[in-house]
């Protein structure tokens, strides 16, 4: 066991390193394969020594080896955190077929937060393939957070991506843009992958982050009401909890069974 879990925390590392690129190219349309990574101030191509997960962030002190400009703490943040995700993910559900998809799952939400909380979008590059993925693989790989040890089922997925989907899309309407399709093909993503029951869960976890946020916002920022506060983050928040927490949850809430 110790030797998968430390695997799933390497390949998390790593994985968390292409992250990164993912989440300063995407929004800026470029490419995610090439050209190879590249301080951002002077242009130099990172070596590859310079480029290991973590170690070669503390070993440069944080700074590019060229020029000196400061390195984001973001970047080795990324990393960390998706390696301890795959920890989580690993430790939660075991051994499977079903790994890949929930670690896919759980670096998405990664990038789909520092997108947003940066641009405020959530690109439809990572969340409309994910919800086929999660459609077609709900039957045989993707894991249920409700049913230990059991497979999501396509029609769970199904029902979850279609009332993640509409839901979401009624509250765009009646916000009268204050929530944006983003968040509709987020929501279709996170049904695909937890069914109904997800569907809820990161909706309320999400709902109330969102809401102390912003009331922690306004009280110590003096942000008003009008004040645009990305909601995919929250949502990504909801969902993590779900993947790892949700049938305690559920079960909290509603002590008898319930589909």
């Amino acid at each position: 066991m110790a030797g998968y879990l430390a695997v799933s925390v390497i390949l998390g590392l790593i994985i968390g390193s292409f992250l990164n690129v993912c989440i300063f190219r995407i929004p800026r349309n470029y490419s995610i394969i090439s050209p190879g990574s590249s301080c951002t101030a002077c242009k130099t191509p990172i070596q590859p020594w310079d480029n290991i997960p973590i170690i070669s962030y503390i070993i440069l002190a944080g700074k590019c080896r060229q020029c000196g400009e400061k390195i984001s703490l973001i970047y080795p943040a990324v990393e960390l955190l998706n390696g301890l995700l795959y920890a989580c993910v690993y430790l939660t559900y075991g051994p499977g077929w079903h790994l890949p998809l929930l670690f896919l799952f759980v670096s998405a939400m990664i990038v789909i937060t520092f997108i947003d909380l940066e641009f405020q979008i959530i690109p439809d590059v990572i969340t409309l393939p994910c919800i086929v993925l999660g459609l077609v693989a709900a039957q045989f790989y993707v894991a249920d957070p409700f049913s230990a040890h059991s497979v999501l089922g396509f029609l769970n997925s199904l029902i979850g991506c279609l009332s993640g989907g509409v839901i979401f899309w009624l509250i765009v309407i009646l916000s009268r843009g204050g929530m944006g399709g983003g968040d509709v093909k987020m929501m279709a993503m996170v049904g695909a992958f937890t069914g109904w029951k997800g569907v809820f869960l990161t909706t309320l976890i999400g709902s109330v982050a969102g809401s102390l946020i912003g009331i922690g916002l306004m009280v110590f920022t003096g942000a008003g009401r009008k004040t645009k506060v990305p909601f995919g983050p929250f949502l990504a928040l909801g969902s993590l909890i779900t993947i790892f927490l949700g049938n305690l949850i559920f079960n909290w809430f509603f002590p008898y069974p319930i589909g």
